[in-house]
């Protein structure tokens, strides 16, 4: 009997899972205007009136004009034309201390959940230990020893939120590691990382997701707060936390410099845990028997 006999019966079809989470219209506005978030920030050197650092001092601290649609800075740079550069940077971070957190996590957490013994209850505990702390603090702490900066900052924003995923995917593991095509591919001894990588990861892929999704938006959140204090992006390069930041000096006579840039970390927070929302729901249907 070979191992490409083994199937498990039951995996979820991606068609039937993308049928289903379509069903949810608020999750399928979400992923739509995070597209186009995602679209218009990219696209920024093309779409943007200005370019990033063009001044117009006459009209610095200006409201919204014909010329300057969202107003200007206090150094007379574009408003509108800055959100949309800041979109980039800001979008990139979250996506690069989630994919830290992939790397480090994911791997650890199928090994521990594969496993088992000495080495889960160790990984486990390491895990434990780093979950204890707010996720703010410790890569703040993380920041004071490797310095100011963005990729510092989301660096260390990675390492914090792998044990999240680290936990998701043991959990994940241990409950397909049960399973009784899983227990027949070892018995015809198959290669443990075959297995993971055949058996058990297309398995927790699903939680995984959903998981990825709802660390997005934290890792947006995050990062907003740390370049808000000066621990991210460093001028002029501009993220919407770096736009707060530079806004709130000037909230009392432009308050615009601080709402637009709160308003589109709002935005795009709310749309990746509308879509975490969504996969969960769906993923939950598929789960149901009989569906």
């Amino acid at each position: 009997m070979s191992d490409h006999a083994i199937e498990h019966p039951q995996a979820p079809g991606l068609r039937r899972f993308l049928r289903r989470f379509r069903t949810n219209r608020t999750a399928l506005v979400a992923a739509v205007v995070l597209a186009l978030v995602t679209i218009i920030s990219l696209s920024a050197p093309l779409l943007a009136p200005y370019s990033l650092h063009e001044i117009d001092v006459p009209n610095r601290l200006s409201g919204p004009t014909p010329e300057h649609w969202l107003g200007t800075d206090s150094l007379g740079r574009d408003t509108l034309s800055r959100l949309m550069y800041a979109g980039q940077v800001s979008l990139a971070a979250a996506g690069l201390a989630v994919a830290i957190a992939i790397v480090l996590g994911v791997p650890l957490g199928l090994l521990a959940g594969y496993r088992g013994g000495v080495l889960d209850w160790l990984l486990g505990r390491g895990a434990d230990v780093l979950m204890t702390f707010p996720a703010v603090v410790l890569a703040m702490a993380i920041i004071a020893a490797t310095g100011p900066g963005l990729t510092n900052a989301m660096i260390a924003l990675g390492v914090v939120y792998s044990p999240r995923l680290f936990r998701v995917v043991r959990s994940a593991t241990l409950s397909v590691r049960q399973e009784t095509y899983v227990e027949a591919s070892i018995s015809i001894g198959t290669p443990a990382l075959s297995i993971i990588a055949r058996r058990i990861l297309p398995n927790v892929l699903s939680p995984l997701l959903v998981q990825i999704s709802l660390m997005l938006a934290a890792a947006l959140l995050a990062e907003a707060a740390l370049s808000l204090l000066g621990l991210g992006v460093v001028p002029p390069t501009p993220s919407w936390g770096g736009l707060l930041g530079v806004g709130f000096t000037e909230i009392r006579t432009t308050p615009l410099l601080v709402w637009l840039p709160g308003i589109a970390i709002a935005i795009t927070t709310l749309s990746f845990n509308l879509i975490g929302d969504g996969l969960r729901d769906a993923l939950g249907r598929e789960t149901r028997k009989g569906d």
